[in-house]
């Protein structure tokens, strides 16, 4: 990413990498992170989260949004109108959760934060992990 980047949408692999300190997310990544003017959680990732917990696939060591409120981040809401641009989304990408971040991004003019290439496809500002 070539310009300085005020607000930020995590995908949900990123927050859990970032409170865990994992490797996968790169410095680049991380500093980008830190020095945002606005970091962004969706609601989309705590029901994710809470599914993946749900089907024990996932063991956090505290609640998500603890650790999201924790890191800084500021909660985004879902609204009808993301819903709405999520449905009219082309399918380049199945996951619901991952299309809701596209939508929110894309409407709220945010850079997206992810590891998933198949998200390239989509017309939004994308920073690599």
């Amino acid at each position: 990413m070539d310009r300085p980047v005020s607000a930020l949408l995590l995908d949900t692999h990123v927050v859990l990498w970032w409170r865990m300190n994992d490797p996968r997310l790169t410095a680049m990544a991380r500093d980008t992170i830190a020095g945002a003017a606005v970091a962004w959680v969706s609601a989309a990732s705590a029901w994710e989260v809470a599914i993946k917990q749900a089907l024990g696939r996932l063991v956090l060591p505290g609640p998500f949004a603890a650790g999201v409120d924790a890191s800084g981040f500021q909660r985004l809401p879902v609204e009808f109108e993301h819903a709405a641009e999520a449905a009219a989304l082309p399918p380049h990408h199945q996951d619901p959760f991952d299309r809701m971040l596209v939508a929110q991004a894309r409407l709220a003019g945010l850079t997206l934060v992810t590891h998933d290439r198949a998200l390239a496809s989509y017309d939004v500002p994308i920073l690599w992990t």
